[in-house]
């Protein structure tokens, strides 16, 4: 499997080929802004207990985290949406990397603002084969300290490129979550957080397994 950072890399360069210098400069200054603000450093923490959720996964049944703790650990992937190379990119490399994450005892989940029907798209497209849920409004990308309200520049960007948000989320905030990454203990106790405001960074998902398999040993 290819590291996930050089799958990033090569999209980021793609974007700097052949995206306007004035549309990158918009999404470098947004990015700015949200790192200004210290948004990943006021997510929810290492430590702190994860609140219950249940959205409508891709085929529009509710998944609840208490049924997935049940079975044991949950690692919990944001992302901002199916239109996201980055995301997509996360969410491929992840699928790759499932069955290590099963064998290390956990389950995982996705979770976007996109409607049930563009989840069902992305779902269906990357043939993805874990649950991905649809967080109606942010709910519980708020609740988890990750949303953020998109510029008014670079909403304008995102509308002329036809990244319709409020056809794709259903609503007309332009709130979108930053990417983060959570495993969840069985009793919702965050064990790791991996957040960032730039939206091409993205923890690799051996890093994900390595810290299931190091909380599975015994203190």
């Amino acid at each position: 499997m290819r590291p996930l950072r050089e799958i990033l890399a090569e999209r980021k360069e793609l974007i700097t080929k052949y995206a306007p210098p004035e549309t990158q400069a918009i999404h470098a200054q947004a990015v700015a802004v949200l790192m200004a603000r210290h948004v990943a450093s006021n997510i929810l923490a290492v430590g702190a207990k994860a609140p219950a959720f249940e959205p409508p996964d891709h085929d529009g049944k509710l998944v609840s985290s208490s049924d997935l703790l049940a079975k044991g650990k949950l690692v919990v992937c944001f992302i901002r949406g199916r239109w996201c190379p980055f995301c997509v990119g996360q969410m491929e490399a992840m699928n790759l990397a499932l069955p290590q994450i099963v064998q290390a005892g956990a389950t995982l989940v996705a979770i976007s603002p996109q409607n049930v029907k563009q989840s069902f798209f992305m779902h269906d497209q990357h043939k993805m084969r874990f649950p991905l849920l649809s967080d109606g409004g942010n709910q519980v990308a708020r609740q988890f300290g990750l949303t953020y309200r998109v510029p008014p520049l670079q909403e304008a960007v995102y509308r002329r490129a036809f990244v319709n948000l409020p056809f794709t989320n259903g609503d007309e905030s332009w709130e979108l979550p930053i990417p983060a990454t959570y495993i969840l203990d069985r009793d919702g106790t965050v064990l790791y957080a991996s957040a960032h405001e730039d939206y091409t960074e993205r923890p690799e998902p051996s890093e994900i397994v390595h810290a299931l398999r190091a909380k599975a040993q015994p203190s």
